[in-house]
């Protein structure tokens, strides 16, 4: 079983809901991390393709807060 079915296996057991993978050797594993493990788990819907919007707080759905330095209309 390879790294992809691990994980996709877990996931659909309900085991875990996401990772943090860290290349033991970057030089050689960043590679088959993303071309390989990661390839796999995008055609298994499983990691996303894309981000739906442009900032952090897009990703996570989260409202710009009131800006605490501007002045309210009306107020001098």
């Amino acid at each position: 079983m390879d790294l992809a079915e691990l994980i996709a296996s877990w996931h659909r057991d309900g085991t875990v809901d996401g990772f943090h993978l860290t290349p033991v050797e970057p030089r050689r594993d960043l590679e088959r991390l993303v071309n390989g493990t990661v390839s796999l788990l995008q055609h298994r819907g499983l990691f996303r393709t894309f981000y739906p919007g442009s900032t952090l707080r897009d990703h996570l759905g989260l409202t710009r807060p009131a800006n605490q330095y501007a002045v309210a209309q009306g107020a001098s």
